[in-house]
């Protein structure tokens, strides 16, 4: 069963989308980023396409 978050469907605020693109320019995976930040991997990705972010691939 998929893992219900606390954030579903509520949207990103400045200081979350701040966090994404730190988080993304250090390198971090998408995985460890959506757990950062409390966000599905899903809506984490979305996110940083939106905003032209490039998320490092990590197994």
């Amino acid at each position: 069963m998929a893992e219900r978050f606390e954030r579903h469907r509520q949207a990103w605020t400045a200081d979350e989308i701040l966090k994404l693109k730190a988080l993304a320019e250090k390198g971090m995976g998408l995985k460890a980023i959506a757990k950062a930040l409390t966000r599905s991997e899903e809506s984490t990705k979305k996110r940083a396409k939106l905003d032209k972010l490039k998320i490092q691939k990590k197994r």
